[in-house]
């Protein structure tokens, strides 16, 4: 009969370090909670500012109202952005209704949109790692008319019709791991000799550090417990990861 998986009271449970939001969602939070303290609700934010119930539904209980589109926010009002950020198109439509904006995109995430705008305005074609509909893809994208293609996987990779002198550069969607997108970056590279890569200062490690202290803490344990959404994709590859690595592993929302 196989034993039960499940900790007892007696057995040890190991942290993850790091563990936790990172840096550009914990700031986002605090700017929405510093909003709602200085005007009062309600605070409109556009998209959930983090995949995790507890939080949102604590925000919402303060007054935040979480909104897809600009159009449902009425003229005149506050909003946030979320950590993920947004197209230039949503920042034109949130002008035109007088919108006070508060900007809580993630620094990190400020950078590749700055970065997509040069290299595009230089000539450049851009290629996007990421994940088609995620709310940091749309918004980089939508940094620019035209000039960035989204590539998903290593199909996307081989179907590019472009000759390896053009000019030719890749971002990543933050994120995703240094592990997700090893690669395609790898397929890009070999297909591209003289593609730009991303300084490795702009590169999100985040999502990675947390995924090596699954892969270190996993030969040490019998079970691991992901407190995260079903919602977040960075808490499903945590699951993922520690139940390709052998061990038995469960999600639970906070």
């Amino acid at each position: 009969m196989q034993s039960n998986p499940l900790p007892s009271e007696t057995d040890e449970i190991l942290l993850a370090q790091p563990r936790g939001f990172c840096a550009g969602v914990d700031r986002a939070i605090n700017i929405v909670n510093e909003a709602l303290t200085r005007f009062g609700a309600p605070i409109y934010v556009r998209h959930e500012i983090v995949h995790n119930k507890y939080v949102v539904d604590e925000l919402r209980a303060k007054g935040a109202i979480f909104v897809d589109e600009i159009e449902e926010i009425p003229r005149g009002a506050i909003v946030i952005y979320s950590a993920h950020g947004v197209s230039q198109q949503v920042r034109q439509d949130a002008a035109e209704r007088g919108l006070q904006v508060y900007d809580a995109t993630c620094p990190l995430v400020t950078k590749v949109h700055v970065e997509v705008v040069k290299l595009c305005k230089d000539g450049f074609t851009v290629f996007m790692i990421g994940h088609a509909g995620h709310p940091e893809v749309e918004g980089t994208m939508g940094q620019v008319d035209s000039g960035i293609v989204l590539i998903e996987n290593l199909t996307d990779v081989e179907k590019l019709n472009f000759s390896a002198d053009e000019r030719l550069a890749f971002v990543t969607q933050t994120t995703l791991s240094v592990d997700e997108t090893k690669e395609i970056v790898n397929a890009l590279t070999k297909k591209f000799p003289k593609i730009i890569q991303p300084k490795k200062q702009d590169i999100c490690y985040a999502t990675q550090n947390r995924q090596d202290a699954v892969k270190f803490m996993a030969p040490q344990v019998q079970l691991v417990i992901v407190v995260g959404s079903q919602a977040s994709s960075n808490s499903n590859r945590l699951r993922e990861l520690a139940e390709k690595l052998g061990v038995p592993a469960y999600m639970v929302d906070a």
